[in-house]
């Protein structure tokens, strides 16, 4: 196991996603699958289930002072920009996949919406709770999780917030 130079072993991406999910009270299993689940399609088939119920972690940066915004969207839904700066002030830009790695810990495709390094602002769309379970990314592009989508906008800290307009 790689050190983290303060002599404590270093904690896997899907250690942190464990470790924070039971740190707010979330009992999960994390899968790792024999396919793909870096799309949301990828990761509905892989779970068997529709692809609405896939948490998309998308992490953008926030033009106004520099800071990434993680927005956990429906699989089936895009984000609409204008509509988040609308409702919530947000000028979101794309934001450097190296910035998302140090910020968050994870990699693009992985990225899982608890266990971060660093905190982030997260706001998650409403569409979501629409399902009692939905799955999301577990720190690596081949590895999921169920939750209750109530209980993770709890323990994400989460504004809840329409994605997309109409």
């Amino acid at each position: 196991m790689k050190s983290q130079g303060n002599g404590m072993p270093k904690r896997s991406s899907m250690d942190r996603v464990r470790d924070a999910t039971a740190e707010h009270g979330l009992a999960i299993e994390i899968l790792t699958m024999d396919q793909s689940t870096r799309t949301a399609q990828e990761a509905a088939d892989a779970c068997g289930c529709a692809v609405g119920q896939i948490v998309k972690s998308l992490v953008f940066e926030d033009a106004a002072d520099g800071t990434l915004v993680l927005i956990l969207v429906s699989g089936v839904n895009h984000v609409d920009q204008d509509l988040l700066a609308q409702d919530h002030g947000l000028k979101l830009e794309r934001c450097d996949t190296r910035k998302v790695r140090n910020v968050t810990g994870f990699a693009i495709g992985g990225v899982a919406p608890i266990g971060h390094v660093t905190p982030i602002r997260t706001f998650m769309d409403e569409d979501l709770l629409q399902h009692d379970d939905v799955w999301a990314a577990a720190g690596r592009p081949d590895s999921v999780f169920r939750v209750n989508a109530t209980a993770l906008a709890r323990a994400t800290g989460a504004t809840l917030t329409r994605v997309k307009g109409g």
